[in-house]
């Protein structure tokens, strides 16, 4: 797959939160309002810092993947490949990470899930060797 095949929503620009991120990536907001949902590219290899979606009511991400291949990753457990197609549900207050793999764009759309308290916190980058074990 080459960086655009089917891609359906704008790439954006480079991403602003790109200090939590390994790589090169992009962010287009698709809605501001009621619920937020952000296109999210990654270049090959590309994968964001561990994170938590803090809530204390509500609240959470889900990621679902439009193009290329990818992965995801909560906090203990082993990674999950992603592809078109697949839904993630990732809860509040769970520290996860998700990225492209090694030879393939990745892009996902980012919901929001409302929450009370929402807060994110960036952790630490996933290191080169849990990267490269996958």
């Amino acid at each position: 797959m080459n960086e655009t095949e089917s891609e359906i929503f704008p790439r954006g620009e480079k991403n602003p939160f790109g200090q939590y991120f390994i790589g090169q990536s992009y962010l287009a907001m698709l809605s501001t309002e009621q619920v937020t949902i952000g296109n999210v590219t990654f270049e090959p290899g590309c994968r964001n810092n561990w994170h938590i979606h803090h809530a204390e009511e509500g609240g959470g991400q889900i990621l679902l993947v439009t193009t290329g291949r990818g992965w995801y990753q909560e906090w203990g457990k082993p990674a999950q490949a992603l592809s078109a197609g697949d839904v993630v549900n990732i809860p509040a207050n769970v520290k996860h990470w998700h990225g492209a793999a090694k030879d393939s764009w990745f892009t996902h759309l980012a919901v929001e899930v409302p929450a009370t308290g929402a807060s994110n916190e960036w952790c630490e980058p996933v290191s080169d060797d849990e990267y490269g074990a996958l």
